[in-house]
């Protein structure tokens, strides 16, 4: 299939559609932050330690990827039909096909964090701090597979902080969320502004990290009873996982999209 540039305006204007979509924020998501202060609050200290833990490795993602980097050498899995081996072979694919194994791969992912919310689900308040750090794990693997679906690079630094915006911009209120898609469309320009914008927010990782954990306050007090936090853990992390791949896929599909029209007409 070979893309024309008016199905590529097409499928930009459908991503473009989604971020003006984005600009809901529920009542209860509001009322959502809270819980977390009251659960901090009667949390064991020790849990507390082995969560903040949790959250400086992924604090070190940033600099260096750590254990949570994803490798390009995974391609080949994402294209099992194509003779996909490279980021550049990426480009010869037609959007629509890439879109099928980024799907496919976020399809993955959510079974993948059913299970864990399903287990850490059991014990109620004292797995339920651990799992937090853990999806944010699988949320960051995720969005680095898509990244690489598209043909981007995470263990390029400027990636990693692509991914890092995605998942603040899940986690943000009305006006944050516009702040961030404002920034994620300048990206890609060669002004030195925006991405000084973005490093200079990423040495509040932790500020992120805590306000993503309290926007999700209120989905996991229900996973607060033993046993039948199972349930809701399972239901809870599912969720958590396609909010943050369906953000990834499409602000990702709209950069690949944008590449693909600056490189035919650069003007």
């Amino acid at each position: 299939m070979i893309e024309t540039r008016e199905h590529l305006k097409i499928e930009l204007k459908k991503c473009e559609d989604w971020e003006k979509d984005q600009s809901d924020l529920w009542l209860w998501e509001k009322l959502g932050r809270l819980p977390f202060k009251l659960i901090d609050k009667y949390t064991p200290e020790f849990i507390q330690k082995k969560v903040g833990v949790m959250i400086d490795e992924l604090g070190t993602y940033i600099q260096s990827g750590g254990r949570y980097l994803s490798s390009v050498s995974s391609l080949k899995s994402y294209y099992s039909d194509q003779n996909i081996y490279t980021l550049k072979d990426v480009e010869s694919l037609p959007i629509a096909r890439i879109d099928e194994a980024a799907a496919r791969l976020s399809s993955n992912r959510k079974r993948a964090a059913a299970f864990q919310g399903a287990s850490t689900g059991i014990g109620g308040i004292f797995t339920l701090t651990i799992d937090i750090p853990l999806l944010l794990g699988i949320q960051l693997k995720t969005l680095q597979d898509i990244a690489i679906c598209y043909g981007f690079d995470p263990a390029d630094k400027n990636e990693r902080m692509f991914i890092v915006k995605i998942l603040q911009f899940v986690s943000s209120d009305i006006v944050g969320k516009k702040a961030i898609l404002h920034q994620l469309s300048m990206f890609d320009s060669n002004a030195d502004a925006p991405k000084r914008e973005v490093v200079s927010e990423l040495q509040g990782w932790k500020e992120v990290v805590f306000s993503y954990r309290d926007q999700i306050g209120w989905k996991k007090l229900f996973q607060i009873i033993p046993i039948a936090g199972l349930l809701f853990g399972a239901f809870i992390n599912r969720s958590a996982v396609n909010d943050i791949a369906e953000a990834g896929m499409m602000l990702y599909r709209k950069r690949a999209i944008l590449n693909r029209l600056e490189q035919e007409n650069p003007e």
